[in-house]
């Protein structure tokens, strides 16, 4: 039953790193126009899917433009906050897990630290 319950712990941690990861790249990015964009996601994928005229885009794209900075900086904070909660647990559960599992753990945090190095890359390569 204690191997069950460790094996669940870690694969929930590791699920948990693996979609904070996602989620940060979904944070805010330069897109067409300059600015920060959502993905599709937020106030821009909204208004691209409401089809605004162009008197009506006119008058939007300033109130989305500085709601931008607002929603990077909150999204910046949230992801701080749950990197901390992560870390900290993965710090809490690591004295409990065997030496074989620590080496899983620390597999897995290599693992998502290269997936999240390599989107950088190609994020800022994009950007050239």
């Amino acid at each position: 039953m204690k191997e069950t319950m460790k094996r669940n712990i870690l694969t929930f941690i590791a699920a948990g790193a693996i979609a904070l990861g996602g989620f940060v790249i979904v944070q805010a990015q330069p897109g067409p126009g300059g600015g920060g964009r959502w993905h599709g996601h937020g106030l821009q994928g909204i208004t691209k899917q409401l089809n605004l005229t162009s008197d009506q885009e006119t008058k939007v794209q300033p109130i989305v433009d500085a709601a931008k900075p607002q929603l990077a900086a909150i999204h910046q904070e949230a992801m701080q906050k749950a990197k901390g909660v992560i870390d900290s647990s993965l710090s809490q559960i690591r004295p409990l897990l065997t030496a074989d599992q620590q080496k899983k753990l620390d597999a897995i945090q290599k693992a998502h630290q290269d997936m999240m190095n390599a989107h950088k890359e190609l994020h800022d390569a994009m950007q050239q």
